[in-house]
C-alpha cells in the first residue's frame, strides 16, 4: 500500500472514529450522518508532496471542495495564519483583527453564495484538525494583499516608517507568446511570483480543482486561498492564465468587487477570452491591480488586460507576444492611476521590462517549454550590466541586492524576490498539465540564519521564516487516477530528472529533510 493510500484510509478512520465517541446516544444517528457526509468528500480528495510542493485534488460541491482543502491543508493553514498575525501588524501597523473585519465588512456580502460555502469549509475542514480558525481568519488571508496594499494605504497619508509596506508588492515577471514567435506556433506561458520570503516559502500548494459547477482548475495556491493568489491557471475551457501587479498603483474602491472573487469566477466560469475579459472588468475595486496575461489555446489567441481602477485596457493577438514585469503598460493608466516614472531606467520593473523584450526578440520562433523555463532563471542585469541576481533580474534576489526595491518599500538587501516559478504550452494545457520549481528557479538556495548573520536588521522575521530550498523542475497534472488510488509518475506528478540545466545549477543539500507527515487527526478544540 502506498503511503498517500495509508495516509488517506486513517484520515478516515480518524475522522470516523473520533466525532461519535463523545456525543450523546440520542445524537448519534444525525451525528453519522454528519461523519458520512465528510468521510464521503474526503474520499474524492488526495493530497500528495513532490520536490517542495503539495499537491491536492478537490472535488465536489462549494462545502465539499472547501472543507478538504482546509482538512487536507490544516498544518499548513495554521501557520500560514500565526505568519500573518505577526507579519501584518509589522508591516502594516494593523492588528490581525483588523484584517478579519475589514474583509467581512468590504468582501463577504460581495462574494457570493457559492465561494461564502467553499471559504466556511476550509474553516470547518481546519478546525476538525485542531486549528482555532473561522470564516473570517480565512477570508481575510485571501483578502490580504488587496487589504494591505491597497485598502490600507487609502485610509491615511503615506508614514515615514521605512519598515511599513505601504506600495503594492512587487509580484512576478511573466510572458505569453503565440504565432510566429513560438516554435511550433501554439502558446507558451510562464511566470515567477515575487514576495517576501517570510511568506513566498509557503506559496508551494498546487490545487487539481474540479468544482460541481463550472470548468475545472489546475493551479498553483498558498494555504487557505480559493485562488491562485500569484495568479497561474490552466483551465480544461483551454485558458491559460497569469499576471504581474502594477508597480506604485493608487486607489481603492470600497463599493468594488474584490479581485479574489473575479480571478476565481472568471477562471471557473469563463469558455473564452471574451467571457474571461467580462468578469474581470466588473466593477474592480483597485485592489491587486494587474497586468493580465491570457491564451486560449483553442484558438491560439493571446490577450493582455491592464486591470486597473479606472482604465481597463485589452491588447490582443495571434502572432506575438506579452510581458509583464509590474510596469504599466499605457501611458493614461500610468497617469492616472500611479505614481510610477516610467523614464527610470533604474527600476526595477523597467529594467526587466527591456530583458523580457530583449529576450523575445532574441528567440523569435525559439520560444518553448526549455526557454520558458530558462526565462524565469535568467540573471542578467541591464542595468548593472553583469550576470547576478538583484532586483533587476528576471530572477529576483533583493536579499543580494544593496540598492533594495525602495518602489516597493523593500529596504537594502530585503528578504525577498522570485519564490516559485510555473510554465505551460498549448499541448501541456491541453492536458491539463504544468511544470514547476519552488524557491528560485535558478537552483539558489536562500539561507536563513546565514542572511540574518550579514543582516541582522531583519532578525525580527527569524520566528516566523525559514530556509527557502531550491526545487527542481516537477510537472503537475490533474488527477486521473480511480479514487483511492496514488497519483504515480504516469500520470499526476512527474520529476524532471534529466533536465541539463537542474544538473548543472541545483545546488540542493543532499541531507536536506522531507516534510513531516500528515499529522494525526484531532478532536476539534471545544
Amino acid at each position: 500500500m502506498s503511503n498517500i493510500q495509508t495516509a488517506r484510509r486513517l484520515l478516515l478512520a480518524g475522522l470516523i472514529a473520533f466525532p461519535v465517541l463523545f456525543l450523546p446516544a440520542g445524537s448519534r444517528s444525525e451525528a453519522a450522518i454528519a461523519v458520512q457526509s465528510k468521510t464521503d468528500a474526503l474520499s474524492k480528495a488526495l493530497r500528495a508532496e513532490r520536490n517542495g510542493w503539495i499537491y491536492i485534488h478537490l472535488e465536489g460541491s462549494p462545502d465539499e471542495v472547501g472543507y478538504q482543502h482546509g482538512y487536507l491543508l490544516a498544518r499548513e493553514i495554521d501557520e500560514a495564519l500565526r505568519v500573518f498575525k505577526k507579519y501584518a501588524p509589522r508591516t502594516t501597523k494593523r492588528e490581525w483583527q483588523f484584517y478579519r473585519d475589514s474583509a467581512h465588512e468590504l468582501f463577504w456580502k460581495k462574494i457570493g453564495d457559492e465561494y461564502q460555502k467553499e471559504i466556511e469549509g476550509i474553516a470547518r475542514g481546519a478546525f476538525a484538525r485542531g486549528v482555532k480558525i473561522d470564516a473570517d481568519d480565512v477570508l481575510a488571508m485571501n483578502a490580504w494583499i488587496e487589504l494591505s496594499s491597497y485598502y490600507v494605504p487609502s485610509l491615511n497619508a503615506r508614514l515615514a516608517d521605512p519598515e511599513v509596506h505601504q506600495s503594492p508588492p512587487p509580484s512576478c515577471s511573466a510572458f505569453i507568446a503565440t504565432g510566429s514567435w513560438t516554435r511550433n506556433g501554439d502558446i507558451v506561458i510562464g511566470h515567477n511570483n515575487w514576495i517576501d520570503y517570510v511568506i513566498g516559502r509557503r506559496w508551494n500548494i498546487i490545487i487539481d480543482l474540479k468544482p460541481a459547477s463550472g470548468h475545472r482548475i489546475l493551479m498553483d495556491s498558498f494555504p487557505g486561498f480559493i485562488h491562485s493568489g500569484d495568479d497561474f491557471y490552466i483551465s480544461d475551457a483551454g485558458l491559460m492564465i497569469t499576471e504581474t501587479t502594477i508597480t506604485q498603483f493608487k486607489g481603492f474602491d470600497t463599493e468594488g468587487l474584490p479581485e479574489f472573487y473575479r480571478i476565481r469566477k472568471a477562471t471557473q466560469y469563463s469558455s473564452s477570452i471574451d467571457d474571461w475579459l467580462k468578469v474581470m472588468m466588473d466593477h474592480p475595486n483597485g485592489g491587486y491591480a494587474n497586468d493580465w496575461l491570457i491564451g486560449d489555446r483553442k484558438t491560439g489567441e493571446i490577450a493582455r488586460l491592464e486591470n486597473g481602477l479606472k482604465n481597463n485596457i485589452v491588447e490582443r493577438t495571434k502572432d506575438g507576444y506579452y510581458v509583464g514585469a509590474n510596469f504599466p503598460v499605457h501611458e493614461k493608466t500610468t497617469r492616472e492611476e500611479t505614481t510610477f516614472d516610467p523614464t527610470n531606467g533604474a527600476n526595477s520593473a523597467n529594467a526587466r521590462h527591456r530583458r523580457w523584450d530583449d529576450l523575445m526578440k532574441l528567440n523569435k520562433g525559439k520560444i518553448d517549454i526549455g526557454l520558458a523555463k530558462k526565462f524565469q532563471a535568467d540573471h542578467y542585469d541591464v542595468v548593472r550590466k553583469r550576470e547576478a541576481g538583484s532586483g533587476n533580474t528576471l530572477c529576483g534576489h533583493v536579499d543580494l541586492d544593496e540598492l533594495g526595491l525602495h518602489e516597493w518599500d523593500w529596504e537594502n538587501f530585503y528578504p525577498g524576490g522570485t519564490v516559485n516559478a510555473k510554465v505551460a504550452d498549448s499541448q501541456l494545457a491541453e492536458r491539463m498539465s504544468l511544470w514547476a520549481s519552488m524557491g528560485h528557479p535558478c537552483g539558489i538556495d536562500f539561507k536563513l540564519e546565514a542572511f540574518l548573520k550579514s543582516h541582522p536588521e531583519y532578525g525580527w522575521q527569524r520566528e516566523i521564516a525559514d530556509d527557502m530550498p531550491s526545487g527542481p523542475w516537477t510537472q503537475f497534472s490533474t488527477a486521473t487516477r480511480k479514487l483511492g488510488e496514488e497519483i504515480g509518475t504516469q500520470r499526476g506528478i512527474q520529476t524532471n530528472t534529466t533536465d541539463y540545466e537542474d544538473a548543472a545549477r541545483r545546488r540542493r543539500d543532499a541531507g536536506y529533510p522531507k516534510p513531516p507527515p500528515i499529522p494525526a487527526p484531532q478532536r476539534p478544540p471545544q
